[in-house]
């Protein structure tokens, strides 16, 4: 049976793991959870403990359980997502807008998002930072508007341009549109990113 410090050595080892394995520094992750530097440090040399809120933080910070937290394997190499975890907005104007990149965002941010009949971005175009976007149809009719100009695009077409035109993207179709946003490099605050939650819910296709 394990000790309570054989324990707390392993979850030592296992967030340095995990946290290196996703190349974040301790500030990074200091600043997704709400925490310091100094007191990740010590948690990663088993010098102190963290109550389970803060493992929650962590371990959403690092798209794990908290079970994971306490595995003896090595973090795996690559990162699976589940359609049904995918951190997502509330969804609003018919939309739902999720978040398929993991945090911290570091040369590309990807997000996912699902019209229903007349769903929009919203009522007015907006732009965002100074990076390249893709817009990617996945299924369905939607028009992209890019300042005065509007595109129809259907399933399968995608159009690039610059975040800094005033861009929106709405369903023009009789069913229901999915699509693909592409940026790089991020122009995501943290702010706007803490908003997305993970909720496990069912996604109908």
């Amino acid at each position: 049976m394990k000790t309570q410090a054989t324990i707390q050595a392993g979850l030592a080892g296992r967030l340095r793991q995990l946290r290196k394995a996703r190349h974040m520094s301790l500030r990074e992750l200091g600043q997704l959870i709400g925490t310091t530097p100094s007191f990740l440090s010590q948690l990663e040399r088993g010098l102190t403990g963290a109550s389970t809120g803060t493992l929650v933080r962590i371990a959403d910070a690092f798209g794990v359980s908290v079970a994971e937290l306490f595995e003896d394997r090595p973090p795996p190499a690559h990162r699976v997502l589940k359609r049904s975890l995918r951190p997502a907005l509330p969804a609003a104007e018919g939309c739902r807008k999720t978040l398929l990149s993991g945090r911290p965002l570091k040369t590309l941010e990807v997000y996912a998002g699902e019209f229903e009949i007349g769903g929009s971005t919203g009522p007015q175009p907006y732009a965002h930072g100074d990076a390249h976007e893709m817009l990617v149809v996945l299924r369905g009719t939607v028009e992209v508007s890019l300042g005065p100009e509007r595109y129809v695009l259907e399933e399968g077409d995608s159009i690039e341009y610059s975040t800094t035109i005033p861009h929106r993207t709405a369903n023009a179709g009789n069913s229901r549109a999915e699509v693909l946003w592409i940026i790089s490099p991020p122009t995501s605050p943290p702010e706007l990113l803490d908003q997305y939650r993970t909720w496990r819910t069912s996604v109908a296709r």
